[in-house]
């Protein structure tokens, strides 16, 4: 009788786990991307939302990102293409709403000059920088050189 106690516990406690596993598997299940039954629309949107980026992850194009918002403004754009609006339209508004930031690649103006000038100017001068030191490096005398670590060693008191 014991045991046969024992055994049906067991059974309700690995129904009791099965039934918590696939709740909770439901409870953490995402919605699934919506996709257009046209084709070409969704290769509209796929191609249009490698152009945007997303505003949370900031180094992520919205057609790569998870983030809700990616997730809307994928949205937003196979809504508004779907109405019949170009892509030059849906980039309009979404520049309109958000800024140059939105765009993956801003265009080249006065306000992101340096977003566009910066990595080589910073490369101009990093090696401005090296040219300048090793050539006053080359310039001074052996003796303006420390000496190895190797030939102090014997004369320090501390390392004996």
């Amino acid at each position: 009788m014991a045991k046969a106690r024992i055994a049906l516990c067991r059974w309700r406690a690995l129904a009791l786990s099965a039934v918590l596993a696939c709740a909770g598997g439901w409870a953490l299940a995402n919605e699934a991307a919506p996709s257009s039954a046209d084709p070409a629309l969704e290769a509209r949107v796929m191609k249009l939302s490698t152009e945007l980026r997303c505003l949370v992850c900031q180094n992520q194009t919205i057609a790569d990102s998870h983030a809700e918002l990616a997730v809307d403004l994928r949205r937003q754009v196979r809504e508004m293409l779907q109405a019949g609006q170009s892509e030059q339209q849906v980039i309009d508004f979404m520049t309109a709403r958000y800024g140059d930031f939105v765009l993956y690649r801003p265009p080249f103006k006065a306000l992101t000059a340096l977003l566009w000038v910066g990595p080589a100017l910073m490369m101009v001068l990093g090696l401005g920088t090296l040219f300048v030191v090793l050539r006053r490096r080359s310039r001074l005398a052996d003796a303006a050189f420390e000496a190895d670590g190797a030939d102090d060693a014997p004369n320090d008191p501390h390392l004996s």
